[in-house]
């Protein structure tokens, strides 16, 4: 699930689908954890459903990348050398380790550990002043649970911008990747183009011996 569409044997780790499941999985568990402990269903502000369409848009560009890559035999796909492990499979392409992709795990990787954080925080508060006899008796009444809504942390505009940024910079950057000549690729180029202005044929010394000597 987490892993490229590819043709090697063992398949790398795909940074977008790393990142959806990041937030989906987030998510989820601070949904079924107000579910448990309030008895009450949240309703998601509207920051949130902007997270998690910021994830799954970047997945579905890099998969329309990935589809229009491999429509092109004339490139070497990344996703189709082997994996080597978790981290560097999400932090490099074919060339190594690149600067955007580190950047947008960074910037995903801060925001959901501060998200956990708010949340564990929020539940606190809550938990310290609200009983589950309450809880039970509010859902027996369907009384109002606006509160459970407060739960969730609300992620500023200027930041769902910047996740926004960082995705589309990856994503721009990833139409890319496998357009780009390897190092060895690179080498081998240059070594045909000096060779180039080499002759590839030598004087046959057959013939200067066999050529008549002139007196």
């Amino acid at each position: 699930m987490l892993r490229d569409t590819s043709v090697a044997n063992k398949k790398p780790f795909s940074f977008s689908r790393v990142q959806l499941s990041w937030w989906s999985v987030i998510v989820l568990a601070s949904f079924i954890t107000i579910l448990i402990t309030k008895c009450a269903i949240p309703t998601f502000d509207s920051s949130t459903l902007i997270l998690l369409g910021i994830s799954a848009a970047t997945t579905a560009t890099a998969t329309v990348i990935d589809l229009s890559d491999q429509s092109n035999p004339a490139l070497q796909l990344s996703q189709n050398q082997n994996g080597e492990n978790f981290f560097l499979d999400i932090l490099s392409d074919k060339n190594g380790v690149s600067i955007h992709r580190f950047q947008t795990i960074i910037f995903n990787l801060v925001f959901g550990i501060w998200f956990i954080g708010e949340l564990s925080h929020n539940l606190n508060i809550h938990l310290a002043t609200y009983d589950w006899v309450t809880c039970l008796s509010n859902a027996v009444k369907g009384s109002d649970c606006d509160y459970v809504n407060s739960i969730i942390p609300k992620i500023s505009d200027n930041n769902l911008i910047l996740l926004g940024l960082s995705s589309g910079t990856y994503a721009a950057l990833k139409a890319t990747e496998n357009k780009q000549s390897t190092p060895g690729n690179s080498n081998a180029n240059n070594a045909k183009g000096a060779n180039d202005g080499i002759p590839t044929t030598v004087p046959d010394e057959a013939n200067f011996s066999n050529k008549p000597a002139q007196g």
